[in-house]
């Protein structure tokens, strides 16, 4: 990913460890779909080791890759604000290690303890201000690289 921004980073040690005493350890091999856009966004998760490729649906020209994400990034955010679907769609680009959190349980927790719930809610807000930049100036590359006129 191309922001410095890491969730764990960035939560005080006391939430960083209330929120890891909800994650279990997955894995996903290599090309495994991990989510589809518009499907309900139920989990996320944060990468240990591998890579993950953000795609999105572009009429007539299928999926494109947004961005990549890698050790210790946030894969996922829509599992926090409603309507809770995937606004991409996320692949195993590498075999992935993850810590997967369920997003019910995670929200519960948020509104239990607010301090943790702003802090994680900031924290999101922030990456996802980079991810759609990124996915942005991907988008408007791949507009004009197929020979888009009057721009």
């Amino acid at each position: 990913m191309t922001s410095t921004t890491r969730l764990m980073n960035v939560l005080p040690a006391f939430h960083r460890d209330l929120l890891m005493g909800l994650a279990r350890d997955v894995f996903f091999p290599q090309d495994a779909r991990i989510f589809e856009e518009e499907s309900p966004a139920d989990k996320f998760w944060i990468i240990h080791t591998g890579t993950v490729a953000l795609d999105l649906h572009v009429p007539q020209q299928g999926r494109v890759m947004v961005d990549t994400l890698g050790v210790g990034d946030l894969l996922g955010w829509s599992w926090l604000f409603p309507p809770h679907q995937w606004h991409f769609g996320a692949e195993a680009f590498s075999p992935v290690r993850a810590h997967e959190f369920d997003a019910v349980t995670t929200r519960e927790v948020c509104e239990s303890d607010h301090e943790l719930g702003l802090a994680l809610a900031r924290s999101v807000a922030e990456i996802l201000a980079v991810r759609l930049e990124v996915a942005r100036t991907k988008l408007l590359d791949q507009y004009m690289l197929h020979g888009a006129t009057g721009v």
